[in-house]
Formats: structure tokens, C-alpha cells, sequence
């Protein structure tokens, strides 16, 4: 059998998350067959740090995107208390087959099931997990992954090697299988552990994603991929800031309708943000940024222009060709920033950096368009290679001069970017 997304495992895009983690055993295996198609990819994952483990006991369950009658929203990463010794939680993920996108429900098991290969990470690397095992009935962390905070834990290892033999590099934070997402396939061991008798989740961990579903502050349409609350420390402590969110701000009808057309240029968003910190850490050169915009520059162009000519969507042949240049340009991004090429930064590299950082944020907010992000990312690639051209002609600096030159340059751009982002185009 099989873990692949199927076509009948399709998630309704109006159904509220709980019924979701409360399916049989065999359901749980492969997803749930409930209706609609989602055509519209889930967020990138965002990145957070761990809280501190509760007590000794509980075990930890990665944060992920669910989907809504308001579109996409986070439900937090939590520690909870399994539902009996000897079981592992495979979390859930979502694959991507035939045009659409489904989720597989996560469930509790003897062994790891096949999530996607999705790197949740604290243990959750793609393959298995690696965060701790039963021992006797009690369950030993593996301190290299774990955060025990203040609280005192005798069963305890150490095993970094096999974090590092189990972890899938996921340089974007996809957060989908298949498609322009992450090409992992089910090993043998994945697929004998999806025969084994499994368990729904518990009722604390349907309660957790019900309170996630009616936060507006959760939703990716309000927060923009970034989650007011990423993790919790238990579901009792999210419980109480759920609540107040609903007593202060309810979720509106206009929510919903934004929720469910929600598809910011996030990838996009991404990139330039890759860029930018390749910038200010000097693991990639002026020259490289510039060829790096210039590729951000035409994707950019290609996905307004696509826009323009369907009435300002994407087909998804469109979103699929998109998709493919982006991940070339993702693989061009790693090997600048990891050629053994770098710069000892300076304001002029800062300058470059924040530029691309204001881009990434417009095209997040979506404050700017993919249109005005390519002409930005245009602009910024001439000014990186002009200051590329500059320092190898002088040796590796610049004069006085043009330090003063490349500044004027990206005063011209700061406006720009300003300008884009407070205009009133949506295209």
C-alpha cells in the first residue's frame, strides 16, 4: 500500500479541523475522504524555538497548518500526554497529487509512520523520530533534541548522529509532499508501520486544534504565514490565550471569504529573504546577489505577467512551472551561500540586505505585487553588480567614491520600494 496522497483523500476546504483528528485507525493511515479539494498550497512552516518540557511524560507534537472554514491556520506545537506507554505520534502532513492537496491526519502507534518527509524538526527530521524512545515502559529524551528547561529528568541520552542521519534539509520550510514539494517517499519500514494498529488522537489534542481553528490571530491570512502563537508549553496555557482572541476579536464573515482566496506570494517572499541574509552574513557576494535577483527578478515578472493574462490568477500549470524555476533558484541560492565564496560585510552589503528584507516583507504583507517585486529585485541586482564589478577592479574594495555612488543608487531604490508599498495596485 501506498501512503501517497490519494485523490478521494481530499480534506473539504470548508470543514473545521476536529473532525479531522478524530477518524478511525484505518483512516488515519492515508487521510480523509470528506469532500472538497484544496487547490491552494499550505504556508511555508514557520520557524520557532521549543518550550520547555512540562513534565516528565509528555511528549512533544510539532506545529502544522490546518484548514479551516477561513482558510489555512496554525495550530501550535504542543507537549501532551500520550494515550498509553509504547506510543509514538506520527504527525500529519500534506501531499499534493493531481492538482490538489489533501492531508493524512496524524495518529499514535507502536512505530513512526510516514509523514512527507516534512522536517517539523525537535526530533522530527523527515524520517521517524528521533527526540526520544520507550525504555521499560518510560519514555527516555534524547537530550540533544529535547528542551527540559527547569524540570529535572533522569531517563535522558544524547545521540546527535542520528538527528543528523534522520533529518531531510528543507532550506524553504515546505510544508507538503509531492508536487513542487518534498520528494520523500514512504520507506519499507513507513509502510509496514501504516498496517500496524493505530490510535486517534486523544481528546486534549482535539480540543488544542479547535481552539487554534477559532483564533483569528492564527489564521495565514491575518498573521501572513507568521503565527501569533507558534507553540505552547501545554494545551491548558493555549486554551486561555484562544479564548481571549475570541472574546476580543472574533472571526468575521470577511475573514472566511479572505481565508479561503488567501495565496500570498510567500515563496517569493522567501527567496528575497534568503538573499538578504546570504547578504548580511557575507556567505554570499554583491555578485552573487545580483545573479540571484536577477532570477527573482524574472520569476517575478513571468508570475505578474501570468496574472495579467488570467484575470490575476494562476492556472496550476502556471503555479506548477512557477514552482519548478522557484526550486532551481532555491538550489542556486544554497550553492552561492555555501560555495566557500565570502565577503566580510559591510554597510554597503547591509544596505543591499535590507533592501531585499523590505522586498520580502512587501510581497508577504502584499503590499507589493509580483510585478513591482520585479522591478525592485531588477533594480537591486544592478546596483549588487555594479558593486561587484567595483571591488574586483579595486581588489575587493571600494573607493571612498563609490561607497558614495552605490548609496545614492539604493537611496533611488528605498524610494522605489516605498513608493510600491504604499500604492494601491493589486495585481
Amino acid at each position: 500500500m501506498s501512503l501517497r496522497f490519494k485523490i478521494r483523500d481530499l480534506l473539504a476546504a470548508v470543514v473545521i479541523t476536529a473532525p479531522m483528528l478524530t477518524v478511525s485507525a484505518a483512516q488515519a493511515q492515508i487521510g480523509i475522504a470528506v469532500g472538497v479539494s484544496i487547490h491552494i498550497a499550505p504556508p511555508a512552516l514557520p520557524v520557532y524555538e521549543q518550550p520547555a518540557l512540562p513534565a516528565p511524560g509528555y511528549m512533544w507534537t510539532p506545529g502544522y497548518w490546518a484548514y479551516g472554514d477561513a482558510g489555512y491556520y496554525w495550530v501550535p506545537g504542543v507537549w501532551v500526554q500520550p494515550p498509553s506507554a509504547g506510543l509514538l505520534w506520527t504527525p500529519g502532513y500534506w501531499g499534493y497529487e493531481g492538482g490538489v492537496y489533501g492531508w493524512h491526519a496524524g495518529y499514535w502507534g507502536p512505530h513512526i509512520g510516514f509523514y512527507g518527509g516534512v522536517n517539523y524538526g525537535f526530533g522530527y527530521g523527515g524520517v521517524g523520530f528521533v527526540g526520544g524512545e520507550w525504555r521499560g515502559g518510560v519514555f527516555a529524551y534524547n537530550g540533544a533534541v529535547a528542551n527540559f528547561g527547569s524540570v529535572h529528568i533522569t531517563n535522558v541520552y544524547q545521540d546527535r548522529v542520528i538527528v543528523t542521519r534522520n533529518t531531510i534539509v528543507n532550506v524553504d520550510h515546505v510544508s507538503f509532499n509531492g508536487g513542487a514539494g518534498i520528494q520523500a517517499r514512504a520507506s519499507a519500514i513507513e509502510l509496514q508501520a501504516a498496517t500496524e494498529h493505530h490510535f486517534e488522537a486523544t481528546a486534549e489534542q482535539v480540543q488544542h486544534v479547535n481552539f487554534a481553528g477559532q483564533d483569528r490571530a492564527q489564521l495565514a491570512s491575518v498573521n501572513q504565514g507568521r503565527p501569533a502563537t507558534m507553540v505552547s508549553a501545554n494545551v491548558g496555557a493555549y486554551r486561555a490565550v484562544a479564548q481571549e482572541h475570541v472574546r476580543t476579536q472574533p472571526i468575521s464573515a470577511g475573514d472566511r471569504e479572505v481565508g479561503r482566496n488567501y495565496n500570498p506570494n510567500i515563496r517569493e517572499a522567501n527567496q528575497d529573504q534568503r538573499i538578504a541574509n546570504g547578504l548580511r552574513s557575507g556567505e554570499m557576494t554583491s555578485g552573487e546577489a545580483a545573479r540571484a535577483e536577477r532570477t527573482q527578478a524574472n520569476i517575478d515578472q513571468q508570475v505578474h505577467d501570468d496574472r495579467q493574462a488570467n484575470g490575476g490568477k494562476l492556472t496550476e500549470q502556471e503555479r506548477q512551472q512557477i514552482n519548478r524555476e522557484q526550486n532551481a533558484a532555491s538550489r542556486q541560492i544554497y550553492g552561492e551561500k555555501h560555495n566557500g565564496n565570502t565577503v566580510k560585510p559591510n554597510e554597503v552589503d547591509d544596505r543591499e540586505a535590507n533592501q531585499q528584507e523590505r522586498t520580502a516583507q512587501g510581497l508577504r504583507s502584499g503590499e507589493m505585487t509580483s510585478g513591482e517585486a520585479a522591478r525592485t529585485n531588477a533594480n537591486q541586482a544592478r546596483v549588487a553588480q555594479q558593486v561587484h564589478n567595483e571591488r574586483t577592479a579595486n581588489g575587493g574594495a571600494l573607493t571612498k567614491q563609490e561607497k558614495q555612488q552605490a548609496n545614492k543608487e539604493e537611496n533611488k531604490n528605498s524610494k522605489q520600494i516605498y513608493n510600491e508599498k504604499h500604492n494601491t495596485k493589486n495585481d
